[in-house]
């Protein structure tokens, strides 16, 4: 009898164990620094296609080919991995996966400071690449600047208190909501955008020294950690 309480114990322990982590989160490396990003269960197709192509090594090697400061900075186009289309000058930001991801709006997810989105062409369902993103710099706007925008590009789309007051005080692209699908956020290693962000480039906002990418799945382990440090228990 006490041998089958003591395995009972260790099964509940190793069932506890085995337990999946809250949410998913991946890194990208590049030579100005590191990022962590939390990808949102809240848009599963985005987050489940992100880690597809990442545990694939998909990124790896590829170019943050357009960065704009106090915008956003872009990567993900796999043709800038190809020497023979990524010569300084040429047009990048065309290639793609063969296919489009559904958008997944949410009023709660916005496009604040650090957020990740999804890069798309026009298409009227406003569905997103396939594998093209972008990394949210932004600035920070005032109650006149948020109101023009509703009036302007929101046409009429509010914008909820208190997301008005993150715009105000941390900052983000509020022009772009519901229209690119937000699918994660930078948790620690928002300077690496800013560094991006911020360098040297040509005409067509490409950096005029190549910054490339890595992007790692973390681990069961490191994600359970990152939840608990981010998302503790209420006391």
């Amino acid at each position: 009898m006490k041998r089958l309480f003591t395995l009972a114990i260790l099964l509940v322990t190793l069932t506890a164990f085995a337990k999946p982590p809250k949410n998913q989160y991946v890194r990208i490396s590049t030579s100005y620094g590191d990022c962590i990003i939390r990808l949102y269960n809240e848009t599963p197709k985005h987050r489940d296609n992100f880690i597809k192509l990442a545990k694939k090594g998909f990124y790896n090697g590829t170019l943050f080919h357009r960065v704009i400061q106090n915008f956003m900075i872009q990567g993900g186009d796999p043709d800038s991995r190809d020497t023979s289309k990524n010569k300084q000058g040429a047009e990048l930001g065309n290639g793609d996966v063969g296919y489009t991801i559904p958008a997944e709006f949410n009023d709660s997810l916005y496009h604040k400071r650090g957020v990740l989105a999804a890069a798309r062409d026009d298409n009227p369902a406003k569905a997103s690449s396939g594998c093209q993103f972008y990394l949210v710099e932004g600035k920070r706007l005032t109650d006149d600047d948020l109101d023009k925008l509703v009036q302007g590009r929101l046409k009429g789309h509010a914008i909820p208190a208190s997301q008005r007051e993150i715009y105000k005080t941390v900052g983000g692209t509020p022009f772009l909501d519901q229209g690119y699908t937000v699918y994660g956020e930078v948790v620690t290693g928002i300077d690496m955008v800013d560094r991006i962000a911020g360098v040297k480039k040509d005409e067509r906002d490409r950096p005029l020294q190549n910054v490339f990418m890595t992007v790692t799945v973390l681990k069961k382990g490191e994600c359970k950690s990152l939840d608990k440090i981010l998302s503790p228990p209420a006391p």
